[in-house]
């Protein structure tokens, strides 16, 4: 069982990095074309005089919205909109219609909107999304066009715009034909081509889509969103290539911002995370003090075990006001911790605020206490925690009883587990956890008993038949039993490492050893565990090939050397 309280996988933090940045892959084609459009730009509205007729018809729709009457109230605003021919009254007759589910009246007052403000990226969206689930495409088609054609200057915003403004329709298809329709006036500009592209992507035609993005690029050479796009088009279509685009690109324009950005994170993607960290280091020399790449610069050094450098970007980070300041001191107690800083580190945690980070912040000060040799603070710190936020009380208790396990009182720890089970007898965490508990004690019926219990409440529990089926195996119980349950737990979750460990090693438990080394080989491919290795050596050891075993177990031993199962297998075949 891992430990329940654990410090950030580096996996995890760049998985946090590649999302929290925004790694934008070719699914994400039209979101970067959003990203690059502005928000509706002010619209020139009339010099509207409130005369009184005007002002109590704005109040009889307001009040007839307020007391319920959502159609009554966008047919007063409708009509109003029609008289004074003034957007933001069309705007509000839209806006109501939509909410009271009248297709007619939004439609219609979507049109209006249209009409009176083509440049509105959210009247296209309404009045696509309204005429397209009427089937109205060709006065779609038109309005669109029409609006286009006024857009004078502002001409290639809309362009980047029309996608957006076609996405309610559902279908994609559709929504490309009326692109490919509507920029043919336009293919002089670079923007038509890229709507083009990205209409053809979420088409599914990325052959197009790249073609779409050369006839951009062939016109304005060094856009650099056009770039990135057709970068990650070819990184997904064959990983390096991307890269390579974005290499160039930004050896020829080094103040590129985004391209270098996004260079560093197909670069993390690719793993290549020494690269990565050189782009964002270059990024900083450049910006000090931009937040985005701080943070990634900040995470990569953490993963790379470079503290000094990770503390001195996070503390950075939080003099500039970063938008999430917990997560970044919940970062720097880590730091101060696997620096032995513990005075550090329980400072970090106790600073942070009540929200997302809160409890895991009082889970890791209770660590540090423990650490200390202050396990009974550290158990007072949790439960004083769980009287004060009994929402929380759960995970408070199993951290308490992980602290136990870890400082080897498992006795009291399955005694902390069993008293919150008798007042949550349903719970299937507790009840799981406590089964846990319980094998280390070596009670099988006790263990046995609450995990079927578990399946009985939770038939799609994969881990409760793994746990089961791998203590049966392990004891040499009901073998053909356990080997059901275990391909069971592998049915729901299809490549799991560690259930596809338990079932390697019931398959050498029944004497299939080829059989065995196929799959703990693929477990210790997924996840190179300590106990995984321990299991996969001992296969390969009985297999004679005891050179790989001895290897084996020497580097994860070197990895690992506080791992138990692993001392004890090398210890019982002394390689």
């Amino acid at each position: 069982m891992k430990p329940f309280i654990r410090l950030a996988h580096p996996a995890r933090l760049l998985a946090v990095l590649l999302i929290t940045g925004g790694l934008a892959t070719a699914a994400r084609a039209q979101e970067l074309a959003a990203e690059a459009v502005p928000a509706d730009a002010a619209t020139s509205y009339p010099a509207q005089q409130l005369t009184p007729q005007i002002l109590y018809q704005l109040m009889l729709a307001e009040i007839a919205g307020a007391r319920g009457h959502l159609a009554m109230s966008a047919r007063s605003y409708l009509d109003l909109a029609r008289r004074t021919r003034d957007p933001r009254i069309a705007r509000r007759a839209a806006e109501v219609a939509v909410v009271s589910r009248q297709a007619e009246l939004a439609t219609e007052a979507s049109r209006l909107w249209l009409e009176l403000d083509p440049g509105s990226l959210q009247a296209q969206q309404l009045a696509s999304g309204a005429l397209a689930n009427e089937a109205r495409i060709e006065e779609l088609r038109d309005q669109l066009a029409r609006a286009l054609v006024q857009q004078g200057p502002n001409i290639g915003a809309a362009l980047m715009a029309l996608n957006r403004g076609l996405a309610r329709i559902p279908d994609k298809v559709l929504i490309r034909r009326l692109v490919v329709e509507l920029t043919e006036p336009y293919l002089d500009r670079a923007e038509a081509h890229f709507a083009r592209a990205n209409a053809a992507f979420v088409a599914g035609d990325a052959v197009a889509a790249s073609q779409a993005l050369d006839g951009a690029l062939a016109i304005r050479p060094d856009w650099e969103q056009a770039v990135i796009l057709k970068a990650q088009f070819q990184q997904e279509a064959s990983p390096g290539a991307g890269v390579q685009t974005l290499r160039a690109y930004v050896g020829s324009n080094p103040e590129s911002r985004e391209a270098r950005i996004m260079l560093a994170r197909m670069l993390v993607a690719s793993r290549a995370y020494a690269e990565a960290r050189e782009e964002f280091e270059t990024l900083l020399r450049r910006a000090p003090d931009d937040r985005d790449v701080l943070h990634a610069a900040g995470l990569l050094a953490m993963q790379q075990g470079d503290r000094t450098t990770a503390d001195a970007h996070f503390r950075h980070l939080l003099n500039l006001g970063f938008s999430e300041p917990d997560t970044i001191r919940m970062y720097l107690g880590q730091i101060a911790e696997e620096s032995k800083r513990y005075d550090d580190a329980l400072d970090w945690y106790k600073a942070v605020a009540p929200g997302p980070q809160f409890v895991g912040a009082q889970l890791r000060f209770a660590q540090v206490l423990a650490t200390r040799g202050k396990l009974a603070e550290g158990r007072q710190h949790l439960q004083a925690a769980a009287r004060d936020t009994p929402q929380d009380k759960l995970q408070y208790v199993l951290a308490e009883a992980q602290l136990l396990r870890d400082a080897n009182r498992a006795e009291e720890a399955f005694a902390v587990l069993d008293e919150a089970l008798r007042r949550d007898p349903e719970n299937t965490e507790l009840l799981y956890e406590s089964a846990l508990a319980a094998e280390r004690l070596g009670r099988v019926e006790a263990m046995e008993g609450r995990l079927r219990k578990v399946i009985a409440l939770k038939p799609d529990q994969a881990h409760a038949y793994n746990a089961l089926g791998y203590s049966l195996v392990d004891r040499k119980l009901r073998l053909d039993e356990a080997e059901i349950l275990i391909r069971k737990a592998l049915s729901l979750l299809p490549g799991d490492p560690f259930i596809i460990d338990s079932l390697g090693w019931a398959l050498y438990r029944k004497g299939d050893l080829k059989g065995a080394l196929e799959q703990l080989q693929k477990a210790f491919e997924l996840r190179p565990d300590p106990e995984i290795a321990a299991h996969l050596g001992e296969v390969l050891w009985m297999l004679g090939r005891r050179d790989e075993a001895a290897k084996m177990w020497r580097e994860a031993a070197k990895a690992n050397p506080d791992n138990t199962v692993l001392a004890d297998v090398i210890k019982k075949f002394k390689p």
